[in-house]
């Protein structure tokens, strides 16, 4: 008698819990105004708490529940196809199974079928809810409705085209022109979101330490350069990629942990965090991290319509990058990349593909239309900083 009430519980918890998952994205598909409150009062809490015990770890706790994840699924897969193999061999010979080995198998499934259900919540919880509040640039900047013009992106481009190029000539190299840079931007990376609280609040607070992967060299084959695992409240960076990219990166993933859950616009606020940064290459991999963005749309405009492209370029020339800043914004060097393709057990291609994938569905199954595009709608939000009412470049 008491098993089965135990098992009525168990069973009346796990329909609670399907329950509030559902009732949570209606809520969050539904009312922007509560996922608004949700991140403003609920959030803040689950970083404030679970994000510092996970903190307390100095490898990346996210990563290896991913891991456990993937055993997990490994374990089901097989334990089921013993389950079906050895049920077809008792239906043959008209035996029934034994009851230790049902019950295993019940267990673990109703094991499973929790662990799924928890990560359901905890994805409602730290991830499909921010995917459906106001945005960075509608709480701070308000309503867009400008359109901004070729001359305006000409303009924003050559300022960071320009800054590119100075702080490329500042930074310390090596005799082979390689960047020079031992620190870990960690710290640097906290204290400029910080700051950046100063002029806009809901980036205020208390931040975790930015966490390398152990399994960097398979981030770098999915061309990942970092993780927010909703799972830990951590942000993982890939320590093999060019060390220019690490700044942004970091100030990038930590954004997500303050609710602002899109890619373009972690983006800007990973940009504003450091290029308001004194040191050189925190600074300098700010500017960097929106470079490509910026060029990918003047390069646009050339080929959609070289007209326009001539007319804007005749008032303002676009500003020509210097080979070194190229060669700076790299992903991961040569080298890295013969080390890790000469050991990978999966090609990185297969990798890159099937990681786009899951990325790019992701995304649209929380509401993003365009997918992995939206990383590039940064230049929109650079647009109405730099160029909107009340502001401007000379």
């Amino acid at each position: 008698m008491r098993s089965i009430c135990l098992g009525n519980k168990k069973r009346i918890s796990f329909a609670v819990m399907i329950a509030v998952v559902l009732l949570l994205n209606l809520l969050a598909w539904s009312s922007t105004a509560f996922c608004d409150w949700y991140i403003r009062w609920i959030f803040p809490i689950w970083v404030n708490t679970y994000g510092r015990l996970t903190g307390l770890f100095p490898f990346s706790v996210g990563e290896w529940l991913i891991v456990a994840g993937v055993v997990l699924v490994g374990a089901a897969l097989i334990l089921g196809g013993v389950f079906a193999v050895s049920a077809l061999v008792s239906a043959c010979i008209r035996r029934k199974l034994p009851k230790p080995f049902l019950r295993l198998v019940k267990g673990f499934y109703g094991f499973l079928a929790w662990v799924v259900g928890i990560v359901c919540l905890i994805m409602t919880l730290n991830c499909t809810i921010l995917y459906h509040a106001s945005t960075f640039s509608t709480v701070y900047f308000g309503e867009d409705s400008e359109a901004y013009s070729e001359e305006d992106l000409f303009r924003v481009y050559n300022m960071v085209a320009e800054e590119c190029n100075r702080l490329s000539m500042l930074v310390e190299r090596d005799e082979r022109g390689r960047i020079v840079y031992d620190c870990n931007p960690g710290e640097e990376a906290k204290n400029m979101m910080k700051k950046l609280g100063e002029t806009y609040p809901q980036l205020d607070g208390w931040y975790p330490d930015p966490k390398p992967m152990f399994f960097s060299d398979f981030m770098c084959q999915q061309y990942m350069k970092g993780y927010y695992f909703p799972f830990s409240m951590e942000a993982n960076i890939n320590f093999v990629m060019h060390p220019l990219n690490r700044p942004a990166t970091m100030c990038h993933e930590l954004a997500h942990l303050r609710g602002y859950i899109y890619e373009d616009e972690a983006n800007f606020i990973a940009y504003l965090a450091c290029i308001q940064s004194e040191d050189l290459y925190v600074r300098y991999s700010g500017y960097l991290s929106v470079l490509v963005y910026l060029n990918n749309d003047v390069v646009k405009v050339w080929i959609q319509n070289p007209e326009l492209y001539e007319r804007t370029a005749a008032k303002i020339e676009p500003c020509e990058i210097l080979p070194q800043v190229w060669q700076d914004k790299v992903f991961v060097t040569e080298e890295e990349w013969d080390r890790i393709n000469g050991k990978a057990i999966i090609d990185t291609e297969i990798v890159d593909k099937a990681a786009e994938t899951f990325v790019e569905t992701n995304l649209k199954l929380n509401g993003v239309s365009d997918g992995k595009i939206s990383y590039s709608r940064v230049v929109k939000l650079l647009l109405q900083y730099y160029c909107g009412e009340g502001t401007g470049l000379e």
